[in-house]
């Protein structure tokens, strides 16, 4: 009777979820080939094809979308059988994560590194200088922030434009103070726009001031405000008022990967935590 192999679900459930056998290599540190053969190994044990390729895409057929949730519950009952009570606990791996880095990448991020990782996670959401700081005094394995002044070194995950956001029923006309909503000092971000502001003589007041970037663009969408954010993150329903309003342009910003980890493991969870922010981050 044939088996399946836990290492070829894993490479399936990779390909499946980024859409790309070299997305899946990096993120598994192998190369393209592997990942190939691993994929064939695995359609010969079930019997059927579980993925069309072509040069730019890798897509699910029919019956490897079928067998999908068929993989993801045998990777978590794996899982579940190695963290059972008398196994050592799970390598602790902890990230600090930029609230206005992580996006829409954050849920398919810590989806992934759960499918492919044995290790327990621990997820710090803060301003990019917070979390580098802490990261420096050893808090945290890695971080995954905006470029800090001439803070060298890092992984570029992916580089931001950014955009003036406000909901459509916004009324601010030109030569008002324009009501901003931001996050409090010392975010990178506010500091970018209302460096913006004043170098192009635009008066604007503080309307409305978030904990988090989540709340931030509530505000914006409840027409309180105007949001400086990257257009990754910004949500449905506002759109970027620069271009129309005469506000000044943004610079762009990279997302960088810090880390200072040598634990294979850990090494392999960055490497999948880096391929997964690429793909999403490209999508969109």
């Amino acid at each position: 009777m044939s088996t399946l192999d836990i290492d070829t679900v894993q490479a399936f459930l990779l390909v499946a979820e980024l859409q790309s056998f070299t997305r899946a290599a990096e993120a598994l540190g192998t190369t393209q080939a592997a990942i190939s053969m691993k994929l064939q190994r695995l359609e010969s044990v079930v019997g059927r094809r579980l993925a069309e390729r072509s040069p730019r895409a890798v897509a699910l057929t029919a019956e490897g979308a079928a067998f999908l949730p068929h993989a993801r519950a045998l990777i978590e009952a794996h899982d579940r059988a190695l963290s059972g009570d008398d196994k050592p606990p799970r390598p602790l791996l902890s990230l600090g994560i930029s609230d206005h880095a992580a996006g829409p990448e954050l849920v398919p991020l810590l989806e992934r590194l759960h499918a492919v990782s044995q290790l327990a996670l621990s997820v710090t959401i803060g301003f990019s200088r917070q979390m580098l700081d802490a990261y420096d005094a050893g808090e945290f394995d890695a971080v995954v922030v905006r470029q800090e002044g001439s803070r060298r070194g890092g992984e570029k995950l992916t580089e931001d434009g950014f955009g003036w956001f406000a909901a459509k029923g916004l009324a601010w006309r030109r030569g008002e103070r324009l009501p901003l909503a931001m996050l409090a000092p010392p975010c990178g971000v506010r500091a970018l726009a209302i460096r913006a502001l004043d170098k192009a003589g635009i008066a604007w007041n503080e309307s409305f001031v978030g904990g988090g970037v989540t709340a931030v663009a509530a505000a914006a969408l409840a027409g309180l405000a105007v949001a400086p954010l990257a257009r990754r993150i910004a949500p449905a329903g506002l759109v970027d008022i620069g271009p129309a309003d005469g506000l000044p342009r943004l610079a762009s910003s990279k997302v960088l990967l810090h880390s200072k980890v040598s634990d294979p493991t850990k090494l392999a969870a960055l490497r999948t935590l880096a391929a997964t922010f690429r793909s999403v981050a490209a999508a969109r």
